[in-house]
């Protein structure tokens, strides 16, 4: 799928480079502010095609992603045919209108949802706060997990764990040691990248070499490197047959390859440093000594403080095996780069189970495969679109070492077709390292087989973040009302911020204006509302459908006479009349149902 990030976030990303500069000579910006906007700037001119590229700003240190580097050539002769790209693929709430990332964070932006870190120092890379309704949005998507998942079910329990614990967590969980991303640095524009997300491809013409291509990853990179090929072959103006190695990653290049691969910021080769590993947690200090013996972490996942707690749990809990731990906490991780809205950032919330079974060989596969259909048909449940998800199941010679299998849900963004969640087969590698770092016994006694033995492990994570974005990316959508255009978030009423909103007809009439406080007073009992009497009725519908408000109640003049109200539905935007004592009970069949 091609991405659909258009000119106008270049733009604007553009002007926040240009700002931060000038904010860098007043001594009122820091450099790794700017590099880290030029960065996001180059990262999205990656997602542009090549005739939108041109007319994209440019500052001294950006090139496309698709940077070519040329290797000695013949003669020039004339050159070829460019190839004829493929159309972009779309998504949004009615499946044929292309939405665009720059559609959500302008409706983010402009409603309230979502604000960028810090921004009146300039912003804050890989961090998100969240406004009014974003954080309305987060705690219902929340909640909805945590009743499904806990609450109607009766093999799990919940936990909260501190988001700091002892170091030595993270020693025997691996994370210390082996807890990184493959960092490669380009010396001439000072940009990192992750190795694993930057590719690349050899270009022959006729079996001889003609250089080497690169760009950040993203889902149409064999058309990109084509285009980027041809581009180099027209200047090198030699005749023949264009050919180009499959696309991998810098980790699997060989040295020579490496120093001819070119970096994605200046297209010279030469210019990128072998991968090396980059450690992702945030280290802090604990207590009055800042030395090394009060080093600790913030925590990169929420799943080891459930497996510490396992025997508490056990021992406490009534629970049996099969059974699980959920839990919804903060995470932190020292992304090398950041990006993508709130999809990627170095804060976020994780929704975790750790479900434990029985040490039999033939027991985790059918686990496994229940909790992805189990997750998979939730997702659908909160208003995913299904024709956006997919699996992805890993290889084996991916797999950590521990895993005996791993499935991911992906789902389709304007940017690409990426992961939002994943379900592991875990084995029981994280209960058996703290029981040898700890010394403490992590085996579980069965009563019916009076067997004893350490349990494995399932695991269905999702990020709270991600899921948010593919919930909002689901829901928008742009339609024609009456001939005007609305712009709508087609949220499941379990999700949505405001649950309904109260409208008096007229806001002189105090008779009105009484009744219309009363039903909003009961309301707000039961569920987030709204009252909103400013403006024509028809526009006050609109502000609704943009923050994705299932219901507009009206009262009117009939309402004073038979105690009724319209209920209008914000997708369809039918009209029905229904008595007051009826409306609590209807909201609750449309919501909680």
């Amino acid at each position: 799928m091609c991405t659909l990030l258009g000119s106008a976030q270049i733009a604007a990303q553009g002007n926040v480079v240009r700002e931060l500069k000038t904010a860098l000579k007043d001594g009122k910006a820091e450099k790794a502010a700017v590099d880290a906007a030029v960065g996001v700037l180059v990262a999205l001119k990656a997602k542009l095609p090549a005739e939108a590229a041109v007319a994209a700003p440019k500052s001294k240190k950006e090139t496309k992603a698709a940077a070519p580097a040329a290797a000695p050539t013949a003669a020039p002769t004339a050159a070829p045919a460019a190839p004829t790209a493929s159309a972009p693929a779309t998504v949004g709430g009615d499946g044929g209108l292309a939405v665009s990332i720059d559609d959500v964070i302008n409706v983010c932006k402009r409603r309230g949802i979502i604000f960028q870190s810090s921004e009146v120092y300039g912003g804050y890379a890989g961090f998100w706060d969240y406004g009014p309704l974003g954080v309305e949005l987060r705690a219902n998507i929340k909640q909805a997990w945590w009743r499904d998942m806990v609450h109607r079910r009766d093999d799990v329990v919940g936990l909260d764990s501190s988001i700091i614990g002892s170091p030595k967590i993270w020693k025997a969980s691996g994370h210390i040691d082996g807890f990184s991303d493959p960092m490669v640095d380009c010396r001439t524009s000072k940009l990192r990248f992750r190795a694993d997300q930057l590719f690349w491809s050899r270009a022959e013409v006729d079996g001889q070499l003609l250089g080497y291509v690169s760009l950040l990853e993203t889902d149409d990179m064999d058309e990109l490197v084509l285009e980027a090929a041809t581009k180099l072959q027209r200047k090198a103006g030699l005749r023949g047959t264009l050919s180009c190695t499959p696309v991998k990653d810098f980790t699997e290049a060989s040295d020579e390859e490496q120093s001819l691969v070119p970096s994605p910021a200046t297209g010279e080769a030469g210019s990128l440093t072998p991968p090396r590993a980059f450690n992702l947690m945030f280290q802090t200090n604990v207590g009055a000594m800042v030395d090394q013996s009060s080093v600790a972490y913030l925590r990169p996942e929420t799943a080891q403080g459930i497996f510490t707690n396992f025997k508490n749990v056990v021992a406490t809990g009534r629970v049996k095996v099969p059974f699980g731990i959920a839990q919804i906490g903060k995470a932190f991780r020292n992304e090398i780069t950041p990006r993508n809205f709130i999809f990627r950032s170095r804060e976020f919330e994780q929704m975790e189970i750790e479900y434990f079974i029985d040490d039999q060989d033939a027991t985790w596969p059918v686990e496994h495969e229940r909790w992805l259909q189990t997750m998979w048909n939730w997702l659908k449940s909160i208003g995913l679109r299904e024709d956006l998800m997919a699996r992805d199941v890993h290889e084996s010679h991916k797999l950590a070492h521990y895993a005996r299998a791993c499935t991911d849900i992906m789902f389709t963004f304007p940017f690409g077709t990426q992961e939002l969640m994943g379900c592991a087969a875990r084995g029981n590698f994280d209960l058996t390292q703290h029981a040898a770092a700890s010394g403490k016994s992590m085996e579980y006694f069965d009563d019916e087989t009076k067997a004893k033995y350490v349990p494995h492990v399932i695991e269905p994570s999702i990020g709270v973040d991600r899921l948010m974005l593919a919930v909002l990316c689901s829901a928008y959508a742009e339609d024609e009302v009456g001939g005007e255009k609305r712009s709508v978030l087609k949220l499941h009423p379990r999700l949505a911020p405001i649950k309904a909103a109260v409208l008096p007809l007229v806001k002189n009439k105090p008779e009105l204006v009484e009744k219309a406080q009363a039903i909003y007073k009961r309301l707000q009992r039961r569920y987030y509302v709204t009252y909103d009497d400013s403006g024509q009725i028809g526009r006050r519908y609109r502000r609704m459908d943009e923050v994705g408000t299932p219901y507009c109640i009206t009262v009117d003049f009939e309402t004073l006479e038979d105690d009724s109200v319209t209920i209008r539905e914000r997708d369809s935007t039918l009209q029905r009349r229904i008595k007051l004592p009826e409306l609590l009970e209807f909201l609750e069949e449309q919501i909680d149902a």
